[in-house]
This record gives C-alpha cells, structure tokens and sequence, in this order.
C-alpha cells in the first residue's frame, strides 16, 4: 500500500449518475469511487501514480430533490475526432441552439464526505518520481486549496470544496454512525480500458460493479472490493 491521505469534500449538490438511467439523470445514494478518484486527481495526478479509493465516509444525512435543466441530445462524431487525432481538417462543435434539450434531475443536496486514499506507482514512473515526492505534492496543494482543475461531484456544474484531514485531526460523525448497516445495491466501481488504439481510444471499455454496504457511516471500499466485482 501507498502513502494515504483523507480528504474532506463537500458541496450544495451532486448527482453520480446511475448508467442505467439513459432518458434522466438519477443519481446514486452516495459518491461513486470514480468520482471520489476524479476528485483527487483534480488536485493532482501524473501518470507515474494512481489514486486508490480505500474508505468513503458519509457525514450528511442523504437528501433528494429535483432539478430541470439544458442539455445536449447527440455528442461529436467518433469518426470526426479520429480523423482530427490524424490531422485532417474536421469540424468539432455542437451548436447548442440545435441540440438542447430539458431534462429532469433527481439529485442529492447538501453532501459532505471523506475520502480516504492510496496512491501506488505505475509503470510510467520515471526516475525522478518517487513516492515521497508526490505524497508531498498533494499534501501542499490540498492544504493550500490549489487543483489542477476544480473538482466536482459528479458533474462540472456541481463544485466541490475540500479541505486536507490531517493524521492527527479529529474526523467529524457521520449521521449514520448509530446505523449498523444500509445496504445500497450494485453501483458503479469503474471503468476498465483495454487495448489502447491511439490516443483517448480503446478497443474494449468494460465497467466494473460492486455491492455497496455501509456500517456506521462507512463504506470500506477495499474490503467490498474483495468481496467481489461484476462487469
């Protein structure tokens, strides 16, 4: 295992979107590890590491409400973005005023978390990247409130705030510590790419689930990791 940090994030809303709903968004109960991980490496990431997901604690009691918004029908063609990877002259936009249209949102509202993570080096690593080095970086950039790009729950226009935990830091409780175990179904874990063909495409994009239970405000992601993932 790597250097762990504990992070805390929160915000007025967010929505992890469920992949099952296609039409409207719906969220999922809690903050998927995806999106915990993308939240981290907004703040940083190099491809010589890769953030590690252990624990997620939920310290708000989960509240819904529903939104309607603009968004866009289609997406840029895959064929358009190959042909622009390979130089040629493509048009890459949307126009907005052709494409939008109103969706319904089922969101959650008020959401604070804790994310507690590793990260592990890769492949990538060169010589100069050692695990001090980016253990160091995060933790100055964390505690300075500085990011790459501003992190979010889940969607772009759902900020995120954060502020670094550190070891000697008293955790705030959850709303759930009193409650033995919520069970909350199958969820997204991750995304696994396979077979890169040229930059940003793959060959194979499997997804990975897990069952997700929470005891006392706490679900242990690494031990229901264990306990089994299903594409």
């Amino acid at each position: 295992m790597g250097y762990g940090i504990k992070l805390k994030v929160w915000g007025n809303y967010a929505c992890f979107t469920r992949p099952e709903m296609k039409a409207e968004r719906v969220s999922y109960d809690v903050i998927t590890p995806s999106a915990a991980r993308g939240i981290l490496e907004a703040i940083h990431w190099k491809p010589a590491i890769k953030w590690i997901i252990d624990k997620i604690h939920v310290l708000n009691k989960i509240e819904w409400t529903n939104i309607r918004r603009n968004e866009v029908s289609g997406k840029i063609p895959e064929g358009n973005i190959k042909k622009a990877i390979c130089g040629e002259e493509v048009e890459l936009y949307q126009l907005i005023t052709e494409d939008r249209q109103q969706r319904a949102s089922l969101i959650l509202k008020n959401v604070a978390y804790i994310i507690e993570a590793h990260f592990e080096m890769t492949e990538k690593a060169g010589k100069s990247d050692t695990p001090e080095k980016h253990y160091n970086i995060f933790l100055r950039r964390a505690r300075e409130g500085q990011c790459f790009h501003r992190p979010y729950l889940g969607c772009r226009e759902f900020p995120a705030e954060f502020e670094l935990l550190e070891d000697d830091a008293k955790l705030p409780e959850s709303f759930y510590k009193d409650k033995d175990e919520i069970d909350f179904g199958w969820m997204l874990y991750d995304l696994d790419f396979k077979g890169e063909k040229e930059i940003g495409i793959y060959e194979e994009i499997t997804p990975k689930f897990f069952r997700v239970k929470m005891k006392k405000g706490i679900i242990n992601v690494s031990k229901l990791i264990k306990e089994g993932v299903k594409e």
